[in-house]
C-alpha cells in the first residue's frame, strides 16, 4: 500500500499564454513531477508496444498510461500488487495514470450490459463474464497502485441520442460519487471524467457535478468517438471554461498532432492516444512536415533521415531506404524504431508547446506547426 502524502498543492499552475488558454503547469504525483502539457504514451497491458523503459526514458517520456480493463484480465491486479504496483512490475521509475475499464463499456458495446451498479462484460480473450462497479475499479486501480487513478463511467458514441447522453452523463456523475467514496488515503490521485456527447447543455452539466462533488483532477471523455474535428474543438473550448483552473485538465484519447496542439491552444495539460505506437507498427512516421508513408517506392534508395529536424536515434543513425526495406522484410526492428521515433516526436511536440507558452509565443508556434505539415515535403 502507497503511504506517501502529497504536501504541496496538486497542480501547479504556472503559466496562461497571452493570446490563447494554453497553460503550462507541473502536476504532482506519488511517483514525480509531471511538467505539462504533457502526452503519454499507452501501455495498455504494462508495455508501450515494442519499446523497453528505456527506450521512452531516452524519448523523455514523463508518464504512461496502462488499462484497467486488460491488466484485470492478465495478468491480474493482485499479481500486480504482489510486484509493488504497476510501476514496479514494468520497470518503470516514473509516474503511471490507469483509466478505469470505462471505455470498454464504449468498445466492446456488443458484449456489455449498463445497469446502475456497473457494467458486465464478455471477455474478448476467452467470453468469460465479468463484472466492473466504481467500487470494483478504483479496487483494481488501488492495486495496480498507479500515480493517477481514473473514475468509472461511460463513454457514448457519437452520433447518440440527446435522451441516452443524458442519462449516460447522469449515471457517469453517479458513479464518480461512488468512486469518490471508494478512494483510499493512499497518496493516488483520482479524476472526475466529464462526459455528455455533442450536447453543450449536458456537457455543462455534467462538468458542474463532477467538479461539484470534488476530485484531483479533471478529464473530458467521451470525444474522438466518431464527431468531427471542428464538433470535438468546439466541445472542448466550452468544457474546459467549466474545468477548475488550478486542476490538471485532461482530454482522453486524443489524438493527432494537429488534434493536440490544437487541444493546447483550448486549454488542455494531459492527451493519450495509441496512434503514434500503432501508426508506426503500420509504417506510417509522423514529421515536422506531415505524414511519410515508409513503404512507399519513393524511399528505397533514400538516403535521407525521416525527419531533418528531429533528434531521435531512429533518424540519428538510418536512411528513410533502411527503414522501407526493414518494413518491408517484415522485420520486427522496423516497429521498434517506427515507434521510437513516433513517440520521440509525440513529446518533442508536447515540450516545444510548453516552452512557447512560458515565452507566450503559443499562437506563433501554433501558426509553424501548421505552416509546416500543410506545406508537405
Amino acid at each position: 500500500m502507497l503511504k506517501w502524502k502529497i504536501t504541496v498543492s496538486i497542480y501547479e499552475l504556472q503559466n496562461i499564454d497571452n493570446n490563447t488558454k494554453a497553460r503550462a503547469g507541473a502536476l504532482h504525483t506519488i511517483h514525480g513531477e509531471i511538467e505539462t502539457p504533457v502526452f503519454m504514451p499507452v501501455g495498455t497491458a504494462g508495455s508501450v508496444k515494442t519499446l523497453s523503459p528505456q527506450d521512452l526514458k531516452e524519448c523523455k517520456t514523463q508518464i504512461i498510461l496502462g488499462n484497467t480493463y486488460h491488466l484485470h484480465l492478465r495478468p491480474g491486479e493482485n499479481t500486480v500488487e504482489l510486484f509493488g504496483g504497476l510501476a514496479k512490475f514494468i520497470s518503470w521509475h516514473g509516474p503511471t495514470l490507469t483509466d478505469s475499464g470505462g471505455y470498454q463499456v464504449f468498445s466492446l458495446a456488443d458484449r456489455r450490459k449498463i445497469t446502475e451498479e456497473g457494467a458486465t462484460f464478455r471477455s474478448h480473450l476467452d467470453g468469460s463474464e465479468l463484472h466492473i462497479s466504481p467500487e470494483k475499479s478504483i479496487e483494481i486501480q488501488t492495486k495496480l497502485g498507479s500515480s493517477v487513478m481514473m473514475c468509472f463511467d461511460e463513454c457514448v458514441s457519437s452520433p447518440c441520442e440527446y435522451s441516452y447522453a443524458e442519462n449516460s452523463a447522469e449515471r457517469t456523475a453517479r458513479w464518480a460519487k461512488r468512486c469518490k467514496n471508494a478512494k483510499k488515503e493512499n497518496g493516488q490521485l483520482l479524476f472526475g471524467i466529464i462526459q455528455g456527447g455533442v450536447y453543450h447543455d449536458l456537457r455543462k452539466k455534467s462538468a458542474e457535478q463532477i467538479v461539484d462533488t470534488g476530485f484531483d483532477g479533471y478529464a473530458i471523455g467521451g470525444l474522438s468517438v466518431g464527431e468531427p474535428n471542428e464538433t470535438m474543438y468546439e466541445v472542448t473550448d466550452r468544457v474546459t471554461e467549466y474545468m477548475p483552473a488550478d486542476c490538471a485538465r485532461y482530454l482522453m484519447g486524443v489524438g493527432t498532432p494537429e488534434d493536440i496542439i490544437t487541444g493546447i491552444g483550448l486549454g488542455i495539460d494531459m492527451f493519450d492516444c495509441v496512434m503514434p505506437t500503432r501508426n508506426a507498427r503500420n509504417g506510417l512516421l509522423f514529421t515536422s512536415k506531415g505524414k511519410l508513408r515508409i513503404k512507399r517506392a519513393e524511399y528505397k534508395l533514400s538516403d535521407d533521415s525521416v525527419d531533418d529536424e528531429c533528434g531521435c536515434y531512429t533518424c540519428k543513425n538510418f536512411s528513410r531506404g533502411y527503414l522501407r526495406h526493414l518494413y518491408k522484410s517484415g522485420e520486427i526492428l522496423a516497429l521498434r524504431l517506427n515507434s521510437l521515433h513516433n513517440i520521440y516526436y509525440y513529446l518533442s511536440l508536447v515540450n516545444g508547446a510548453r516552452n512557447a507558452i512560458k515565452l507566450n509565443s503559443y499562437s506563433e508556434y501554433k501558426k509553424n506547426f501548421f505552416n509546416k505539415i500543410n506545406g508537405g515535403f
